[in-house]
C-alpha cells in the first residue's frame, strides 16, 4: 500500500468533513484534558502526603548538631507522654531516601545534598486526631531542646485528601463520559466519510481491493483526530499544575509544597494523553469501517 495514496485519501476527508473533524477534536480535547488533570490531582496529593500516611499527624524534626543527650530526652518524652500513641524514629540516610524520591527529577539538587545536611526527625502518631490534641502536643514538643521544627498535618491533610479524591473521581467519570462522546463522534464521522464515498468504495471491492487497503486511510483519519485533540490536551496539564503551583506557594499551605510536579512527571501523564488520543481514534474509526465493510 503507498503512502502517498493514504495520505491523499486521508486528507481528502478531512477537507470534506472538516466541521464534523473540528467538533471532534474539540470533544477529545475537554475529554483527555480532564482525564490528565484528574491523574495529577491523584499524583500530586499522593506526594504531598506521602510523609503523613499511616496516623503520622506531626513531625518534630531535629537540629543536624542535636547531641545524644537530646536525643534520649526527646525518645523518653514521647514514650512517657500520654497523648502519643506510637512513634518512630527517621535517621538522615532514611531522610536523605525520601529526599532522592521526592527529588528524583533535580539531579543537580541532589548533588548538591548530603545526608548529613538533613535533619533527622520523629514521626509521631497520637492517641487522637483531634485538632486541638495535635496542637497541643506539637506546642510542647516544639520547645524540647535540639528541636528544629515540629511540622503537624493538623485537619488541612485530611480535608484535601477527601476534597481531592472527590475531585479527582468527578473529573474522571465526566472525563469518560465525554470520551464516550468522543469516540461516538469519531465514529459517525468517519461512518459520514465512507458514506459519501460509497460508491468509490463499491468499485474498489468490485476491482479486488482488500478491505485493509479501504480501512487504513479511514483509520489514520480517525487517529488523526484523537492525536490532535490529545495535544490540544497537552498544554492544559501544565497550565493546571501551575495552578496547583501558585496555589500552595502561600505560607499558610506550607505543608502542601510538594502538590506541584516536576515537569518531567506532567510529561509523563502527557504521553499517557498522547497514547490515549489516538488509540480512541483508531479503535473509533476502526469499529465505524469495519461494520461498513462487513454489510
Amino acid at each position: 500500500m503507498r503512502l502517498t495514496y493514504v495520505f491523499r485519501e486521508t486528507g481528502g476527508n478531512l477537507r470534506r468533513n472538516f466541521t464534523l473533524f473540528l467538533a471532534t477534536v474539540v470533544a477529545v480535547w475537554i475529554s483527555l484534558a480532564l482525564f490528565g488533570s484528574s491523574l495529577l490531582v491523584r499524583d500530586g496529593v499522593d506526594q504531598a502526603t506521602g510523609r503523613w500516611r499511616d496516623g503520622v499527624e506531626f513531625i518534630v524534626f531535629m537540629n543536624v548538631e542535636a547531641d545524644p543527650t537530646q536525643h534520649e530526652a526527646m525518645v523518653q518524652s514521647l514514650d512517657e507522654n500520654p497523648e502519643v500513641q506510637s512513634w518512630f524514629f527517621v535517621d538522615q540516610d532514611a531522610t536523605f531516601i525520601e529526599f532522592q524520591d521526592e527529588f528524583a527529577d533535580s539531579p543537580e539538587l541532589l548533588e548538591s545534598i548530603q545526608p548529613g545536611d538533613l535533619p533527622p526527625s520523629y514521626r509521631v502518631r497520637p492517641t487522637s486526631t483531634d485538632a486541638d490534641v495535635v496542637e497541643s502536643l506539637v506546642s510542647q514538643f516544639d520547645l524540647k531542646p535540639g528541636v528544629r521544627e515540629v511540622v503537624a498535618s493538623t485537619e488541612i491533610i485530611r480535608s484535601l485528601e477527601d476534597t481531592s479524591r472527590d475531585f479527582s473521581l468527578l473529573m474522571l467519570v465526566a472525563s469518560i463520559i465525554v470520551l464516550v462522546a468522543s469516540v461516538l463522534l469519531i465514529f459517525n464521522t468517519i461512518r459520514t466519510a465512507i458514506f459519501a464515498r460509497r460508491r468509490d468504495i463499491e468499485v474498489m471491492k468490485l476491482v479486488g481491493a482488500s478491505n485493509w487497503y479501504i480501512r487504513v486511510p479511514f483509520m489514520v483519519e480517525g487517529t488523526v483526530q484523537g492525536l490532535v485533540g490529545a495535544a490540544a490536551a497537552i498544554p492544559v496539564l501544565f497550565v493546571v499544575n501551575n495552578l496547583f503551583e501558585g496555589f500552595v506557594r502561600n505560607d499558610e499551605l506550607a505543608l502542601l509544597r510538594d502538590f506541584a510536579l516536576e515537569s518531567s512527571v506532567v510529561w509523563e501523564k502527557a504521553y499517557i494523553v498522547l497514547l490515549l488520543g489516538g488509540l480512541i481514534g483508531a479503535v473509533g474509526s476502526a469499529f465505524a469501517v469495519g461494520r461498513f465493510l462487513d454489510v
